[in-house]
This record gives structure tokens, C-alpha cells and sequence, in this order.
């Protein structure tokens, strides 16, 4: 069983436990061997839980030989962004200036709930210093590569989660999305990421990034895996009866700048779904802006004693976009928190008309590492800053979005599927109709 099981989903996986087709020794065990079989190809992981893995399930393998009910992820092994709290480890937000910081006294919220669900967590996993980027090239452990292309980016700042899950070397991952940073790299890589309501499930544990902004949320290959998940993460099951019925594709601004085979690929799933209308967020542009500005100016407060006394402890790209943010007047940010107030209403309008929203999650395809670059206007522009031009204006008002991969040949690109605020549930079963029906499909690209 072991030789296949590297592949398995989070609900096959816990099945196969459950059932004693397999061990979630055998797991755990399955797991370690693939991070150290492909971690030094694709740099995913930053420090492998060896100990942590095998402990945590051999105490479920227990639990199911007496016939205790182990939980709904039992045995599934997982990693998590290197930015949640793990008991015994100093959490270092990616960055090496925190290696020999203080070790976390207990785990992070979300780390709690899935190990009390049977879930095994093996690895931590690569990220942007401190989640500043958008596509994981990190100066201390290294640049996380595509599974689907080592020459390309895998996408950020939870690069590390989206590359593990899409090159089949963990069933699901956990990662933050402040402006994209989850659904930027799910789609990239070909997989279903999801960024919740803000503030709708708990990341107590974390270290944060840009407070208005910060969520938590998982990687998964299917929209089942990514709805198991969801399930174990939030504290309290919504109470969300009603399907999602009417969905629209957001023009304008969401329809600029898109390579060929996106804009094809977007066409594409428009006539699958009867043509779907066509609408505007006409200040979409403005609140991309504002995102930036609130993130810049909230980052570059939170490091800014740091910045401070000892500047050059951070990688210089993160160190100087810190800068920057720190050096912002507060009427600038307090300006853009009032747009927030604006936008909202002309999304909420849409929502008055339509249930789901859907738009690219990235301009097409994954860059390539040695072109890192972007088109914005017919200017290249820096992907790793860019990336989220479309992710950026919907987590703006927090909104639950689903990164879902588009059943397309060649390289993997997808849409967010977006849904008016508490609708998260429901937005899962939305994204499940669009799994049956073939369009959306996670990729399993297991590494050579």
C-alpha cells in the first residue's frame, strides 16, 4: 500500500486508516520519505516534524485498534506555511532572522483543530519573508519551483503549500491569503485553495502580516478535501442552507492584461455555464490601490522597531517594500480604509443581483523564474509584487473566495470563485457542482 499512497486525498486517506487498508504509520511514514525525496528538486518544506509525525500517528493507529473513533482527517498527513505557531519551534515567518527566536509554547488554533481531528502534521512548510511576496523566493531556504515546471514559479506567498499538495507529497496543506497569497499560488500550481469570510475562522497562532487583511485557509486537490478542511477549521458549522444559483464574470478590470489562453479559458467556462453576464466593479483599480496602501502601511508598522535597529537582518527586497509602508503618512492609510466603505457597497450591489462572482485568480499561466516579470498596461511590472492584481481588490473587503483550477491542457491557471460575506459554505457546494460538471479539475503532478 505504501508505493501509492503519496497520492491519496485527505478523505481517501482517512478512509484507508479507518478501514486498516493502511496504517497512518504507513502514512506519516510514505510522507517523510517523499519530503526527502523531493523537497531538495522543488525547496516546499523548510523543516521536516520527523518525530512530531510518527508520535501523533501512532496515537491514532492506537485509537483505531480500539475501535475509537479517530477522527475525520485520521491520519492524514499535512504541513503548514512556516508562519504558524508549532509547539517547540520558533516561528520564523520565513525569514532567518528569526531562526533562534523563542519557540512557540503551543500550537497554533488551527493546528489544534486538525490534530484533535485525527490529522499528522509533518512539515512545515516555504513562504515569502514574511508573506511580503507573491512568488515564494525566499533568501534562507530557497525558491519553491512549479511542480508542473521546475522553471516556473510556484506562486506565493504560500508557495511551499500549493507546491507539497500539487506535486502529491501531502494530501492538504494550510497557508494565509492578506492579498492573495492562497490563491495565487493554488492556481498557479493546479490546485483548490480557499481564502474564508474575514475574520470567520481563527488565526490565533499566526504571525500576522496586515491585520484588515490576514487569513488562513487550506490547499487541497479536490473541492471535497478543501471542504473537509473548512469543516475542521471553523469553530462553529454556518448554518448557510441555501445553494448559489446565479453567477456572473466580472469584466473590466478583471478582464485586462490576461494572456491568450486565460481570456480563451475564461470564454470557455462562460458557454459551459449559459453564457454568463458580464459585469463591472467600476472601482476595482482604486481598491487594488488601497489594498496596497493598508498593506504597506500595516507591515511596515508592525516591523517597524525591528526596521529600526537592525535593518539588515531582512532580505533586502522585503526590507525596502517594509520601508516604504513604514514611511507612509497615516491620513494616506486612514483615506484608504474609508474607500473600503465604498467598495463594498458596489460589490454588495452585484450581490444584490448575482450569487457568485467569478474572475481570473492570475493574469495565466505561472511566470517563468528567469522572466519574472509581468504585463501591466504593455509595461513589464515584477511578478513578485503583481501577481495579485486581481486577487488583491476582492480580499479588500473581505470576501469568501475559492481558488479553482480550470480543466485545461498545458500548464494549470484558475479562477476565484467569490461569494457574498458567510457564504462559504455554500460557496463549497457551488465549487463542487463546477468539479462535477467537469470544468474544474485539481492536478496530482507527482514528481519524477
Amino acid at each position: 500500500m505504501t508505493s501509492g499512497i503519496g497520492t491519496l486525498g485527505v478523505l481517501d486517506s482517512a478512509a484507508a486508516v479507518k478501514s486498516r487498508r493502511c496504517s497512518a504509520v504507513d502514512l506519516a511514514q510514505a510522507a517523510l520519505d517523499r519530503i526527502a525525496r523531493y523537497n531538495p528538486q522543488i525547496k516546499a518544506v523548510t523543516r521536516v516534524l520527523r518525530d512530531r509525525a510518527l508520535a501523533e500517528a501512532a496515537a491514532i493507529d492506537a485509537k483505531v485498534a480500539m475501535g475509537k473513533d479517530p477522527g475525520p482527517l485520521a491520519g492524514v498527513p499535512y504541513g503548514v506555511k512556516d508562519l504558524f505557531d508549532v509547539t517547540g519551534l520558533a516561528t520564523t515567518a520565513g525569514a532567518a532572522r528569526l531562526v533562534d527566536a523563542p519557540p512557540a509554547r503551543s500550537d497554533a488554533d488551527a493546528i489544534q483543530r486538525l490534530k484533535a481531528a485525527g490529522a499528522v502534521l509533518v512539515a512545515t512548510l516555504n513562504m515569502d519573508e514574511f508573506a511580503y511576496g507573491f512568488v515564494t523566493d525566499n533568501a534562507r531556504w530557497g525558491l519553491t519551483r512549479n511542480p508542473n515546471d521546475f522553471r516556473r514559479f510556484a506562486g506565493g506567498s504560500s508557495g511551499g503549500s500549493a507546491a507539497v499538495v500539487a506535486g502529491g507529497i501531502l494530501p492538504f496543506a494550510l497557508g494565509s491569503d492578506t492579498n492573495g497569497s492562497i490563491r495565487i499560488p493554488a492556481s498557479l500550481c493546479g490546485i483548490y485553495g480557499m481564502k474564508p469570510t474575514h475574520g470567520s475562522i481563527s488565526a490565533k497562532g499566526t504571525f500576522p502580516f496586515a491585520r484588515t487583511f490576514d487569513d488562513i485557509g487550506g490547499f487541497a486537490r479536490s473541492i471535497g478535501d478543501l471542504a473537509a478542511i473548512d469543516r475542521v477549521l471553523r469553530a462553529e458549522v454556518e448554518n448557510d442552507a441555501g445553494d448559489l444559483r446565479l453567477p456572473a464574470m466580472l469584466g473590466g478590470w478583471f478582464q485586462t492584461d490576461l494572456a491568450p489562453e486565460m481570456r480563451e479559458a475564461l470564454h470557455q467556462l462562460s458557454a459551459a455555464l449559459g453564457t454568463l453576464p458580464l459585469v463591472d466593479l467600476p472601482e476595482a483599480a482604486q481598491a487594488r490601490s488601497a489594498a496596497f496602501l493598508i498593506t504597506a502601511f500595516e507591515g511596515g508598522d508592525l516591523h517597524r522597531e525591528a526596521l529600526t535597529c537592525c535593518p539588515l537582518s531582512y532580505d533586502s527586497a522585503t526590507r525596502d517594500r517594509l520601508l516604504a509602508g513604514a514611511a507612509l503618512p497615516k491620513a494616506v492609510y486612514h483615506e484608504a480604509l474609508a474607500f473600503r466603505q465604498v467598495f463594498e457597497a458596489q460589490v454588495n450591489t452585484l450581490f444584490a443581483r448575482y450569487d457568485v462572482l467569478i474572475a481570473p485568480a492570475t493574469f495565466g499561466p505561472a511566470p517563468l523564474i528567469d522572466a519574472p516579470f509581468i504585463t501591466i498596461n504593455g509595461v513589464p511590472q515584477p511578478a513578485r509584487a503583481n501577481l495579485g492584481l486581481y486577487t488583491q481588490p476582492v480580499s479588500f473587503v473581505g470576501l469568501p473566495v475559492i481558488a479553482a483550477p480550470l480543466a485545461v491542457a498545458g500548464l494549470p491557471f484558475g479562477v476565484q470563485l467569490i461569494a457574498a460575506k458567510g457564504r462559504d459554505r455554500a460557496l463549497l457546494r457551488f465549487a463542487e457542482t463546477l468539479e462535477e460538471r467537469g470544468l474544474t479539475r485539481g492536478r496530482c503532478n507527482v514528481l519524477p
